[in-house]
């Protein structure tokens, strides 16, 4: 079978010569190494005889939570037993190498399909897409769509999805609503997913006016706007500076019955946070306990970030009992909360910690500290600051800007630059 002939392969991006090197050593057609294909034993030493839907179950679960490389032995082991891959073999590969961004393995699979006297179906044509984006190149995508449509498979609004998403992350929001409003004239499938993706594409660009124009559209198109779209749009206005206009949003929440979920709390109690509206920020996250039960890190960061504004040191400490697993931004925002209130000694036994955990890769808190050390005004705070800033084996253009503006209140400039 051949390939269509507008489907991209490695020639078309040069950076990918020569072939994976995985490939090379196991590839997924023709028999094992010392082993006769078909003929082999099919029975594993248990007894049992897996057959190709348990191979592909573990196939995709390796792709998924291991790696690619790891997946392509148990094709190995597959062949080692007679059985041939088959389309969904070759997807869950894909899939894999879309996920690990391995552009070359996706490529050269496509490819060997093909050679194999498989046909591709549109979940295969939909995670090249999709690999292609991730791998940053947008321009060929429209040719695994035209090879698509050679090979009689219809694109589906999930294609069409990955192709707007794909735009607009590459730069190409208006080709992306250029896109949209074609499928609107031919009358292309497309759903409340679509307007999501191209109203979050739209206003991540700065195309908020466009955005809300799209937005009210959804009305006459069918589609009532979930929390998804309104925490969009929220968030496009908030980003923007238009807080007012951003939360007048809630009253058509409300207006339309949506629920609101998490992440649509968090985006709004951020929002009032940055407005130095704690009280209502408080009773948003009453709200948002009642309502949606357990929370995520996400959630935990913004309630102890509002804690700290409010001054109730002791209260955030307290939510991390809380929390199931702290994050980078958490230890962050803990840093800063306690160095603006004055709970330096806390700070530091916090950065030790992180330092016992091999973690300095994060420097946001480690310069939280030492501007907080320069700001006391004290020869030996800035001292100390030069010593923990000594030992930070990674530092960016704000770590020195703080040290720097410490020693020059100080007058230890010159002492310290000698």
């Amino acid at each position: 079978m051949l390939m269509p002939p507008a489907c991209p392969t490695r020639n078309d991006v040069p950076a990918l010569n020569p072939p994976d090197e995985h490939l090379r050593r196991v590839p997924v057609q023709g028999p094992a190494p010392g082993h006769g294909g078909a003929g082999g034993d099919r029975r594993d030493s248990d007894g049992m005889h897996p057959d190709v839907v348990t191979y592909n179950t573990l196939v995709s679960a390796y792709c998924r939570l291991v790696g690619v490389d790891e997946a392509y032995l148990v094709v190995h082991r597959m062949r080692e037993m007679g059985l041939k891959p088959d389309v969904v073999t070759y997807n869950s590969l894909i899939t894999g190498a879309a996920r690990w961004r391995r552009l070359s393995c996706s490529l050269d699979l496509f490819e060997e399909m093909h050679q194999a006297g498989l046909q591709p179906d549109s979940w295969t044509y939909n995670n090249l897409l999709h690999c292609l984006f991730k791998s940053g190149y947008p321009d060929l995508a429209f040719r695994v769509l035209t090879a698509m449509e050679s090979a009689n498979l219809a694109p589906s609004s999930t294609t069409y999805n990955i192709l707007i998403n794909g735009l607009c992350k590459s730069g190409n929001a208006g080709s992306a609503l250029a896109l949209f409003r074609y499928l609107q004239r031919v009358g292309s499938p497309r759903g409340l997913v679509t307007y999501n993706t191209l109203i979050d594409g739209l206003c991540k660009c700065g195309r908020v006016g466009e955005a809300r124009t799209l937005f009210r559209e959804l009305a006459g198109s069918g589609f009532i706007p979930n929390a998804v779209t309104y925490t969009t749009m929220m968030k496009s206005y908030f980003r923007s500076g238009r807080f007012e206009e951003g939360l007048s949003m809630l009253d058509e929440i409300r207006r339309e019955g949506s629920r609101f979920d998490a992440f649509a709390y968090c985006t709004v109690i951020s929002a009032l946070i940055k407005m130095g509206k704690m009280e209502e920020a408080s009773d948003f996250l009453e709200e948002m306990h009642g309502q949606c039960g357990t929370l995520d890190t996400v959630c935990y960061n913004t309630h102890i970030n509002l804690c700290f504004k409010q001054g109730k040191v002791d209260d955030a400490l307290d939510l991390l009992n809380k929390v199931d697993e702290i994050d980078d931004y958490t230890v962050s925002i803990l840093v800063d909360g306690l160095c603006k209130n004055n709970r330096l000694p806390d700070a530091y036994h916090l950065l030790k910690y992180m330092a016992t955990m091999g973690s300095q890769s994060n420097l946001v808190p480690y310069n939280c500290f030492i501007q907080a050390l320069c700001k006391q005004g004290k020869v030996e705070s800035v001292d100390f600051a030069m010593t923990l800033f000594n030992k930070l084996e990674i530092k960016d253009s704000f770590t020195y800007t703080s040290l720097l503006r410490g020693l020059s209140k100080m007058g230890g400039f010159l002492k310290h630059s000698q």
